[in-house]
């Protein structure tokens, strides 16, 4: 169990590098390899999430170097379930790709594999500096997954993708120097135990790296109006693409979340930034920026990642706000939506598979015009028809994905929004704050169900298809709702852990001890 911490990031480093090297040619080899190394991460997640809760922090030293002088990997309860999160979304995207998509261009399994191997390192990592080149190992992979594949449409949206992240990379490394030369170290609980000592070096030079940090963190966390990039790349990508894309934004608000309970906790002796209430008004902003797209998206793909959007939001607003409650009710939300999005991404593909292209625009203006044909326009009316097998397998997956990102009961993404609502509107006097939350993720909910209703009116009622669905497409979506079933039904162990996640971020005294006191 001594080395089960670096297992996230070497396995997938070592099957990336060999799967690369074997002919293209051989891509049920190379499907083995990704697929069984995916697979041995969920296991390996499954482990360190038990080892978390029973041992609430663990320190890996590679090389056994001190800190802050060498790397350190840190497992907590929340970088556990991260790293389990990833895990499992690799195993969906790899096993959807089967079908066809690991076909449509070179080297997808390794760009898979080095995406996991980015972000279980961004979640595992205790310093700033190995955050950055962790970040950048998962963007470089995810720029080829947002471009594989062909069409014009798809490399604009890439391209819009690489360019506004390369920006955002650009921030990120000079936040980090400036940082480096106000205190001259860049492990995050050295640096968090410079503020409960009242340090008193550069405190400005601190303050502007810490603020161009967190602009790279909300440009990843899809922050408005940051986000501008995020709906074109990601409905353009390919679904499996799309399926672990629906994590990337969530490393973003991981690491605001990180740094945030570490230099601006209620315990800092020296708060280097008054800047939390501006991140609950961008959270709230992003939030009615995404519910507005929901409402407005015609095509399937575009709302899924406005449904991003309005995870990122609400997400963000609530963490922002400094209550452990509701931290940890944000953090169940967190996995209960990323599962949901994951399949969503890829629902999307199977349930527009056969249909015309244009579709959706003709729809939109047969609607505007009133030339819709309805039953008495038709000669041929079948009445009482069959709706075939598959037609009802993908009806049931796109409504439970639209009760799970709506949050109607009593799937769990109600469950979550309640649990943020209780710990909004605990003690005798409410702020303001706590009702505009309550408009916005009820707003949210009904903008998904006008949304969602309305494209699956269009699928499934009005005109529906036949499209040919394999086993090993299917397969993946079912699994993640039946993870986010059983989100439900174990709501209440689900909720312990991430309260005692949510505590341990506020309360950071003991991830500082063991990262800096143990050798």
């Amino acid at each position: 169990m001594e080395h089960l911490a670096i297992v996230p990031i070497v396995l997938p480093l070592a099957a990336g590098a060999v799967v690369l090297i074997v002919d293209e040619g051989r891509l049920a080899l190379k499907a083995a390899i990704g697929l069984g190394s995916a697979l041995v991460l969920v296991a390996t997640g499954i482990a360190l999430t038990m080892l978390a809760d029973a041992s609430a922090v663990t320190v890996y030293r590679v090389g056994n170097w001190p800190a802050p002088f060498g790397i350190v990997l840190v497992v907590d309860r929340l970088s556990a379930v991260m790293v389990l999160l990833a895990a499992v979304l690799g195993v969906a995207s790899l096993a959807f790709s089967l079908a066809r998509w690991q076909r449509a261009g070179p080297r997808f399994h390794s760009l898979v594999q080095f995406l996991l191997m980015g972000v279980n390192g961004a979640f595992l990592t205790g310093d700033l500096f190995n955050l950055f080149v962790f970040f950048e190992v998962f963007l470089a992979a995810s720029y080829g997954l947002a471009l594989h594949g062909s069409g014009g449409v798809r490399v604009r949206a890439g391209l819009h993708y690489v360019t506004v992240n390369l920006a955002a990379s650009l921030l990120f490394l000079v936040g980090v120097a400036l940082i480096y030369a106000a205190t001259g170290t860049l492990n995050m609980a050295d640096l968090a135990r410079h503020w409960r000592e009242a340090w008193t070096g550069d405190r400005v030079l601190f303050e502007v790296g810490g603020a161009i940090l967190g602009i790279a963190f909300l440009v990843k966390a899809g922050m408005w109006p940051l986000c501008l990039w995020l709906p074109g790349a990601y409905s353009a990508s390919s679904a499996p693409a799309g399926a672990l894309f629906a994590i990337l934004t969530k490393v973003g608000v991981y690491a605001v979340l990180r740094t945030g309970t570490l230099f601006l906790g209620a315990d800092v002796a020296a708060s280097p930034s008054p800047g939390t209430p501006w991140l609950v008004v961008a959270g709230m902003a992003t939030l009615g920026f995404g519910s507005l797209g929901v409402v407005a998206s015609q095509e399937l793909a575009r709302l899924a990642s406005y449904c991003v959007l309005v995870s990122s939001g609400t997400l963000l607003a609530a963490i922002a706000i400094d209550i452990p409650a509701l931290t940890g009710a944000a953090l169940y939300y967190l996995v209960v939506s990323t599962l949901a999005l994951s399949a969503f991404f890829l629902l999307v593909e199977l349930v527009e598979r056969g249909r015309r292209p244009g579709a959706d625009l003709l729809a939109v203006t047969a609607e505007a015009f009133g030339t819709e044909s309805g039953p008495e326009d038709d000669e041929d009316v079948n009445v009482g028809a069959v709706m075939p097998a598959a037609n009802a397998l993908l009806g049931v997956s796109f409504a439970a994905c639209a009760i799970m990102l709506a949050g109607l009961p009593p799937l769990a993404g109600f469950l979550g929004k309640f649990a943020m609502l209780d710990a909004l509107f605990q003690g005798d006097r409410v702020p303001a704050t706590s009702w505009t939350m309550l408009a916005l993720l009820i707003g949210s909910g009904f903008a998904t169900v006008i949304g969602m209703g309305r494209a699956g009116v269009r699928r499934f009622w009005a005109a529906p298809g036949t499209p040919r669905v394999r086993v090993v497409e299917m397969a993946p979506i079912v699994l993640l709702l039946v993870l986010c079933a059983a989100l439900t039904v174990q709501a209440g162990a689900s909720m312990r852990y991430m309260n005692a996640a949510a505590q341990a971020l506020h309360s950071p005294t003991a991830y500082i001890g063991h990262v800096l006191g143990q050798r």
